[in-house]
This record gives structure tokens, C-alpha cells and sequence, in this order.
């Protein structure tokens, strides 16, 4: 399969996963409260915190293995079942912390005390599908990915629509929806990984989960500061200006998010197509690939100034005129996403380096730069401070990767200095 057939594949899939917080938006924005929507925004926080504690990052290490020039396909399953037990694990560790804080949670986040364990789940059932998908990516099976991808998204906007319009069950009802899909979709990934024989529960192998730590606890601080960076905003709004303010980003952040989802179709397809060219490290198609890349980042760099113009009145358009203030920043989060748009055309050479240790300095620098501007820029611009601190930091972020990864793999970069 071709690489623009695989990203075709992967980029459908992702804008019909998208197309949920578009099609769902009109609807909670209407028949929920902005306390409501808020509520569910820091529910999604918690739950984006936890998943990036849940299994110790090392659902990468599941797909770089495939790379390995020594696997073979037992390795591969005990390796994928070592990733398993390190989620068990780290499962057992933290869901004692996370009961016995349980109310502080609650109070912190303005969140029914209730909802923790079910992000708790949801964290846990995440880490399997990211498994399953992985090993669909690596294999350039982009249809079954796809197929996955969509009953997900379908099944999570019927019950979503059944339980917050037909039941009138409010907050509670998207929350329930999205753990139903949850529960749907893991079971199933569970069943496809045992039944393509890629997993081995039962096999306990020290040395293959000791190598996934490897991968995976220098990636730590980095899974932590992607969480600061992209979560951290919602925080800080909620504690300073309510929930109804951080209702009015959340639809904005939702609406730009459209990008990423976009951007991430193309780097799960150009991951595997990268990874094997570098492997057979030919300087002419290197070349070809870094001026591909410039006229990529230029034409997303067009896209983020476009933003400021057309944002404002999509927002009105989606979400009505009630959210009409989140139409004064969806620019400057479209242009955060767009810069994380660029820093995935750069980041996945340290990934193929496996120096992933010097990633996570780079993300902790960018959340600590994020944080601080937006306790800043928050006391003078309120909402479009925060969103201005949101993409300053994602620029910071793709400056400092695109350094590092021309440190750790050196491409040639300064194209301009050789013959194409």
C-alpha cells in the first residue's frame, strides 16, 4: 500500500473520529449548561492525566520493537505481553492513590466524585486500543485501523446523542457514553490482539519488560509534559475564571483540535515510511524528504494566519452564538496545533534513534514555558492570554525538537547547500 493511500486511509479515518466533537457540539452546548460542559472538560483532563501515567509509556515500545533487525514473531509476543504486565502493574500502583485522593480530586476539579474511578477505566482500556492500533500501523493495515477507528466514533455519538437528549441524563450521560465505548472498544482489541496471536499474557519475560521500561520511563517527563502542555490551560482557567470560562476554551480547543487529528493521520502513515528509509539511509532520498518537508511547513504556516480569519465565524456557526467568545482565540489554538503540526515532521527522528531521554527534557522545558506564560498572560488577556501562552509554547516545543533531532540523526537540514 502506498504511502498516500495509507495516509488517505488513516486521514478519513481520523476526520470522521473528528467529526464528533462537530456533530456532538451543537447539541451539549444546547442542552447542557456551560457548568455542565466545564465539567466534562475536567473530566477529560483527569482522564488525559491518567492515561499518561497508565502503563509507564510504553505503548511506543510495542511498536518499535517491530523494527528491531533480531525479532522475531515469539519475541513480538512475549514483548507485547511484557507491555501488558507493565500496565497491570502500574495499574495496581496508582489506583490506590487515585481512591484514597479521591475527594481532594473531586473538590480540585469540580468533578463528581464518582467520575474518578471512571476515568480511572478509561485510562486503562486506552492503553490496550493504542496497542492494537500500533500494530495495525506498523503493518501499514490502515483499513483495519480505520474500521476500529469508526465503530469507536459511531458508538460513541449514539449513546452519546441516546443519553443526553433521550434520557436527559445531562453531564452523567456523555460521561456514561464515553465508558460504554470505552468498554466496547477494549474488549474488542483485547479479542483481535489474542486472536492475530500477537500478545502472550501468560509468558512473563524480566528482560522484555525491563526493555519496554527502558523506552518507556525516559519517556515519562515527556508523556507528562505533552499532558502540561496540551491540559494544563483548562486547569488553570478553571481555578482562575470557572467552569464556565473553561466551557468557552473547551469549545474552541475542540474545534481547532480538528488539526491535530488531521496532522496525526499523516504522521501514522509517514511513521512507518519514514523509519524504513532511514534504515536504508540513502542520502538522495533524505534530501527529497527534508525539501518535502519545508514546503509542508510552509503551507502549514499559511494555514495558521487563514485561521484568524475564518475561526471566529465557524465558532458562531457550531456552537451558537452563546460561545461566540471563543471565536477571540480559536486562532491562536489553531496555530498551536499547527506548530505541533510541524514539531511531528521533526520528532520522529529521535524516536528512530531511540534517544527518547533528551525528548523529555525538550517537553518539560516547553510545559514549564507554557505554564509560566499562561499564569502570566491569564492576569492581563484572560482567555486569549491562555491561548496566546498555548501557542508561543508549542513553538517553543518545534524549535527545541527540530534541534535536538538534528542533533541525535543528522539530516540535511541546510538542503541549500546540496545538489537536488
Amino acid at each position: 500500500m502506498t504511502f498516500f493511500k495509507t495516509s488517505s486511509i488513516y486521514i478519513s479515518s481520523n476526520i470522521i473520529n473528528a467529526v464528533i466533537p462537530f456533530i456532538l457540539l451543537p447539541v451539549l452546548t444546547r442542552y447542557l449548561s456551560q457548568v455542565e460542559y466545564g465539567q466534562i472538560a475536567m473530566f477529560q483532563l483527569l482522564v488525559a492525566a491518567l492515561t499518561a501515567v497508565a502503563g509507564m509509556g510504553v505503548v511506543g515500545a510495542s511498536s518499535r520493537k517491530y523494527y528491531d533487525k533480531d525479532v522475531t514473531f515469539l519475541n513480538l509476543q512475549d514483548f507485547n505481553g511484557a507491555c501488558f504486565h507493565v500496565l497491570l502493574i502500574s495499574t495496581l500502583i496508582i489506583s490506590p492513590f487515585i481512591l484514597y485522593f479521591s475527594d481532594e480530586i473531586s473538590r480540585l476539579l469540580a468533578i463528581p466524585k464518582d467520575w474518578i474511578l471512571t476515568a480511572l477505566m478509561m485510562a486503562s482500556l486506552s492503553f490496550i486500543v493504542q496497542i492494537r492500533l500500533g500494530q495495525w500501523q506498523i503493518r501499514n493495515q490502515a483499513s483495519r485501523y480505520a474500521v476500529l477507528q469508526f465503530i469507536r466514533s459511531l458508538a460513541n455519538i449514539i449513546l452519546s446523542l441516546l443519553f443526553v437528549i433521550t434520557f436527559n441524563f445531562g453531564a452523567d450521560g456523555r460521561i456514561e457514553a464515553q465508558l460504554i465505548t470505552a468498554l466496547l472498544i477494549g474488549g474488542t482489541s483485547l479479542y483481535l490482539l489474542r486472536k492475530d496471536d500477537l500478545v502472550s499474557f501468560f509468558s512473563f519475560k524480566p528482560l522484555f519488560i525491563r526493555e519496554a521500561l527502558n523506552f518507556g520511563i525516559p519517556l515519562m517527563p515527556h508523556i507528562i509534559g505533552i499532558f502540561l502542555l496540551s491540559s494544563a490551560d483548562r486547569y488553570i482557567i478553571n481555578s482562575r475564571l470557572g467552569l464556565e470560562s473553561a466551557a468557552i476554551y473547551m469549545v474552541s480547543y475542540q474545534l481547532s483540535s480538528a488539526l491535530g487529528i488531521v496532522f496525526d493521520a499523516i504522521n501514522k502513515a509517514y511513521t512507518p515510511w519514514l523509519f524504513a528509509l532511514l534504515k536504508e539511509n540513502l542520502i538522495e532520498a533524505k534530501l527529497k524528504v527534508i525539501k518535502a518537508t519545508y514546503l509542508y511547513m510552509l503551507f502549514l504556516l499559511l494555514l495558521a494566519l487563514l485561521s484568524f480569519v475564518i475561526g471566529p465565524f465557524i465558532v458562531v456557526f457550531i456552537a451558537g452564538d452563546t460561545y461566540s467568545q471563543a471565536g477571540s482565540i480559536i486562532g491562536y489554538l489553531c496555530a498551536g496545533h499547527i506548530f505541533n503540526g510541524m514539531y511531528l515532521m521533526v520528532t520522529n527522528y529521535i524516536f528512530y534513534s531511540k534517544k527518547t531521554k533528551y525528548l523529555s527534557l525538550v517537553t518539560i522545558t516547553s510545559s514549564v514555558i507554557s505554564i509560566i506564560l499562561m499564569l502570566l498572560l491569564i492576569q492581563y488577556n484572560g482567555l486569549v492570554g491562555v491561548a496566546q501562552a498555548f501557542a508561543i509554547s508549542q513553538f517553543a516545543r518545534f524549535l527545541f525538537t527540530w534541534l535536538l533531532s538534528a542533533k541525535v540523526h543528522p539530516m540535511p537540514w541546510f538542503i541549500w547547500k546540496n545538489r537536488l
